[in-house]
């Protein structure tokens, strides 16, 4: 009996010190390696589109560019617009203020010989002796007043820049002279007053100007 239990554990020492078990194990683990990753990989990979799909995303990606095309033309055409709106307005502003321009410039020159009948009369000649020349001088003087309130209630200002700094934008010089007494570059005579309509010069003042000696 111990002799058969002897050679049965020599046989199966035998059998696990097998060269061939030893080959065939590690090509065993090596299939089993290769199957594992292989597996893995194909996990991670992602299918190609299909032809459809291409095409919907080629499509997709067109309509997106055309919707952003139109979009910027259509925000373009808003500010254009806008703009548009804007000068028109404008433009009738300005016809309001000054669609009267060429009416008060006629104006004006009736305002200049009511103002130069009034400044005619001597002062010392109205009185109550020549009744009938002063009657006229205060009618004179009453319609010059009225017509200058009807100037400022249209934005119509009366300039009389006399004493002021000579202005080249809202003055017209006439002559220069040297005066004693009087800062060169003043104005020194006003011979015809300017006028400004709603913050426009609408006639220059005539004037004189003192210059250096």
């Amino acid at each position: 009996m111990a002799t058969w239990c002897v050679r049965a554990i020599r046989q199966s020492s035998s059998i696990i010190a097998s060269p061939l078990l030893v080959r065939v194990t590690p090509r065993l683990l090596c299939t089993a390696a290769q199957q594992k990753s292989s597996g893995t990989g194909t996990e991670e990979e992602k299918p190609e589109p299909s032809a459809a799909e291409k095409a919907f995303i080629e499509e997709k990606t067109q309509l997106e560019e055309q919707l952003k095309d139109i979009t910027d033309k259509y925000k373009r055409a808003l500010a254009d617009t806008e703009n548009l709106r804007q000068r028109s307005q404008k433009m009738i502003d300005d016809a309001k203020l000054y669609g009267i321009q060429g009416f008060c410039k006629d104006l004006l020159e009736v305002a200049d010989i009511l103002e130069k009948a009034t400044e005619s009369v001597p002062k010392t000649e109205i009185s109550t002796a020549n009744l009938h020349l002063k009657n006229l001088y205060d009618g004179l003087v009453m319609t010059e007043v009225q017509i200058q309130k009807v100037f400022q209630k249209h934005g119509l200002v009366k300039l009389n820049p006399d004493g002021q700094k000579f202005d080249p934008y809202e003055h017209e010089a006439v002559f220069h002279a040297p005066i004693e007494g009087k800062e060169p570059g003043t104005i020194a005579v006003v011979t015809k007053v300017g006028y400004r309509l709603h913050g426009r010069n609408l006639r220059p003042a005539l004037v004189g100007v003192v210059k250096a000696p």
